[in-house]
């Protein structure tokens, strides 16, 4: 599939079939998260791979019920770690930087899940705090955004995308 193609069938998965991603197939995700682009080459993330169950669970709660969390094998912790853009670019690479580049990173997983034949599904609402306890992520550690990657138990249409937020100048 070529990245074209990957970017108009990425859809977001909310039910997943029980198989296990094999290795080799999230190491390739994992690849293609870390060959994202971000500020200054200074790669401010880190990758929390969650398989086992019962801390899928616990992060299906921080995410407010979001039961699909649990359900999927594999649950991707995207977190920033700011100091690391901070020190080379102050305030912005704290508050924005280091989002910006976790957010490319998450782009990627979701690319190369749906090259490989995977769903998931971009999740970013849930609580920081909780997220932390449940992961004992340590000091400086932000996590942003959760994926869960799995082989898709449903094919969800496209979503009706807005045409009117290009500007030719």
């Amino acid at each position: 599939m070529d990245t074209l193609e990957a970017i108009h069938r990425r859809r977001s998965v909310r039910k997943y079939r029980p198989e296990p991603v094999p290795e080799d197939d999230l190491r390739a995700i994992l690849n293609a998260a870390i060959s994202a682009p971000s500020a200054g080459n200074i790669q401010p993330w880190k990758f929390y791979i969650v398989r086992e169950h019962g801390l899928r669970r616990a992060l299906a709660e921080a995410a407010y019920g979001q039961t699909f969390i649990e359900e999927a094998p594999v649950c991707i912790v995207v977190v920033a770690i700011p100091e690391m853009s901070a020190k080379r670019y102050g305030d912005r690479g704290w508050g924005l930087y280091c989002i910006q580049d976790t957010a490319a990173a998450v782009q990627n997983i979701l690319l190369a899940s749906t090259a490989l034949g995977y769903g998931t599904c971009w999740v970013g609402a849930f609580s920081e705090d909780a997220v932390v306890r449940v992961l004992n992520l340590p000091e400086g550690e932000r996590p942003v955004s959760m994926v869960p990657v799995g082989k898709p138990a449903e094919s969800p249409p496209p979503r009706p995308r807005r045409r009117d937020v290009f500007v030719w100048l």
